[in-house]
């Protein structure tokens, strides 16, 4: 099996995966969680991100701020797959003892942050990334955010801060499904040419079919390389609850679930 192959497998693998936590905790954000997939696949799987399971806070370790944390849930597979814990775990999403809520937190091995109120995520990112510098620590910092959660204003702060000083570890990824909480991001505060503001705020930016897993990682393959002394930024254009009809570009689809027998049609499962 080639690379390639290998994460389009896995990217399905985990597209089932997430089925199976919202058939068994429909309280968890299905429609953020699908769009977001294919990156969380290849940053984990593509050789992208460094990390080590048994040591989750390894000083050696590449950094993944999850600024849109409760369109995560796909990574509960991922990290218990990884072995950051067992795989049993994935049966009590959401129960009563379980570390595994609908809003992750640094609880989870292998998240690094508090996950909740949105806007956050890049400033703590940004941070993160001018320590490592003036420490002169070769680690990269990956933040993943939401083109809904750009329109926090602190996210523009956070952006002009790192290009200000020069951070090119700090590597963004957005997840740009066109829907945020309550209906589509262009009716709330649109974004224009949301790659021509993020380039007007000094950052490299690229886009990508946020679907291809092969192109996202080839394209994470080469953020992560560049070093031109200014943050870099690729916009994964995609569809919020990719590969669910009954969710695709549904303003509301944020806070919607999936019916049961929906789910066990996707899977294939016996109704």
């Amino acid at each position: 099996m080639t690379n390639s192959e290998m994460l389009q497998e896995k990217a399905k693998w985990v597209y089932q995966q997430t089925l199976k936590i919202h058939r068994r905790a429909p309280e968890t954000r299905i429609a953020s969680s699908l769009s977001a997939i294919e990156v969380f696949v290849a940053l984990y799987y593509g050789d992208i991100m460094r990390f080590n399971p048994k040591n989750p806070f390894s000083s050696t370790r590449d950094r993944c701020i999850i600024s849109k944390g409760h369109g995560s849930i796909c990574m509960f597979p991922i990290l218990a797959d990884l072995g950051f814990f067992p795989s049993e775990e994935l049966e009590h999403v959401c129960k009563a003892g379980s570390f595994l809520g609908c809003i992750p937190d640094p609880k989870i091995p292998g998240y690094e942050t508090i996950n909740g109120s949105l806007g956050h995520g890049l400033g703590v990112g940004a941070g993160i990334a001018l320590a490592l510098k003036r420490r002169k620590m070769e680690q990269s910092v990956f933040v993943i955010t939401g083109d809904g959660e750009l329109q926090e204003g602190a996210n523009w702060e956070a952006l002009a801060f790192a290009s200000h000083h020069k951070l090119d570890n700090l590597n963004i990824i957005v997840d740009n499904n066109l829907i945020s909480m309550l209906g589509f991001t262009d009716d709330a505060v649109s974004h224009g040419s949301l790659s021509g503001r993020l380039t007007a705020f000094g950052a490299d930016c690229k886009e990508v079919d946020g679907h291809d897993v092969v192109a996202v990682h080839t394209d994470l393959v080469r953020m992560k390389a560049l070093k031109e002394e200014k943050p870099k930024i690729l916009i994964a254009n995609t569809l919020k609850g990719h590969g669910i009809p009954s969710l695709e570009n549904q303003g509301l689809s944020h806070v919607m679930g999936v019916k049961p027998e929906v789910l066990d049609q996707l899977l294939g499962m016996p109704l």
